[in-house]
């Protein structure tokens, strides 16, 4: 865009934060002038003069002894005074400013946690930076990279772009369960910038390693990574509520691209460690969650637990249990 030109949602918001630093200031003339009427004081008695005198009396005929202070003595002011002007203006410029700072504060610690999901599935592609030398290719035709880590050298998956992105798809997923649980003006901000930076480090990996210059084509692949997100949310969200068979047939469809020979342990593993992340991430307070350390852990270490027979794989199947799936099939 033009430096002439200028935006009208750019007007409207420079217009709304004009306003609202106008009340802010107002707010804190007041509180500024009802700070200068404050008087401090003590809730200790002044002593008055016969009590000086024989206080020095004492003191000159008697030697010093040490007592325990009163704590009725202390000042009203060395204990936490709530009702602080300063605090006062903390209040009202957070319930004032919260709409409009709130995007730039989630703006730097999303970035970050976008950067620890993307971290997760890494991937490079040498031959992108060689003039003259062609990328390799999978059966499907997308470029073919060179990836370590437990997704690739332990589940076996190709390192491509399609898995790079479900890979994180799937952490940012994770996160998002545990912003949901921020409060309700706060939460969509953050929603929204980590969709965001995924889409600039999504972008700057097509134009970098895949030689995808043409930004038509790359908003194109943009849309449809953002429909995969939406479709993805949903299934997971379906998995968590209705069980993990659910949720291993959403990651199934996803991550494994709907492989029929896929490893069931594996399966089973991802989704064990989508447990744990979540059971972690529930720990954590929202202080832990929007400094932006946040680390994911090994998904090697869910092996153990998954390879534990199940106690409902000795349990005969009887006809109560088949009732609700035949009313079920004769519904739809």
């Amino acid at each position: 865009m033009a430096a002439s030109t200028h935006c009208t949602a750019c007007l409207r918001l420079v217009r709304q934060q004009s306003c609202q630093i106008q009340r802010l200031s107002q707010v804190s003339d007041r509180c500024l002038s009802s700070q200068r009427t404050l008087r401090y004081f003590t809730s200790t008695l002044r002593p008055s003069a016969a009590q000086v005198a024989a206080s020095n009396t004492s003191t000159s005929t008697h030697p010093i002894t040490t007592t325990k202070s009163d704590p009725l003595s202390k000042t009203v002011s060395s204990r936490p005074d709530t009702t602080s002007p300063t605090l006062k203006l903390a209040k009202k410029v957070r319930q004032h400013a919260a709409g409009v700072t709130e995007s730039y504060v989630a703006y730097g610690v999303s970035e970050k946690l976008v950067k620890e999901c993307a971290r997760q599935a890494d991937y490079s592609i040498p031959q992108a930076y060689e003039k003259g030398v062609e990328i390799p290719k999978t059966e499907s035709g997308e470029d073919l990279g060179v990836g370590t880590g437990w997704w690739y050298e332990e589940l076996g998956l190709t390192p491509t772009f399609n898995t790079w992105a479900q890979i994180t798809f799937l952490h940012m997923y994770l996160l998002t369960v545990r912003i949901r649980c921020f409060p309700p003006a706060h939460a969509p901000a953050w929603h929204q910038q980590m969709i965001d930076h995924f889409s600039y480090a999504a972008e700057d990996r097509m134009a970098t390693m895949h030689n995808v210059h043409a930004r038509m084509i790359r908003n194109k692949y943009l849309k449809d990574l953002f429909i995969q997100w939406r479709g993805l949310t949903a299934a997971y969200d379906e998995g968590l509520v209705k069980g993990d068979a659910v949720l291993a047939a959403a990651v199934w469809r996803n991550v494994f691209k709907g492989d029929e020979e896929v490893d069931l342990r594996k399966l089973g593993q991802v989704v064990s460690y989508m447990r744990a992340v979540l059971h972690r991430l529930d720990k954590l307070e929202d202080e832990a969650v929007t400094s932006g350390d946040v680390v994911f852990g090994d998904p090697g270490s869910e092996a153990a637990g998954v390879k534990i027979r199940s106690k409902m794989m000795d349990k005969p199947i009887t006809e109560e249990d088949l009732k609700p799936q035949e009313a079920q099939a004769q519904a739809a």
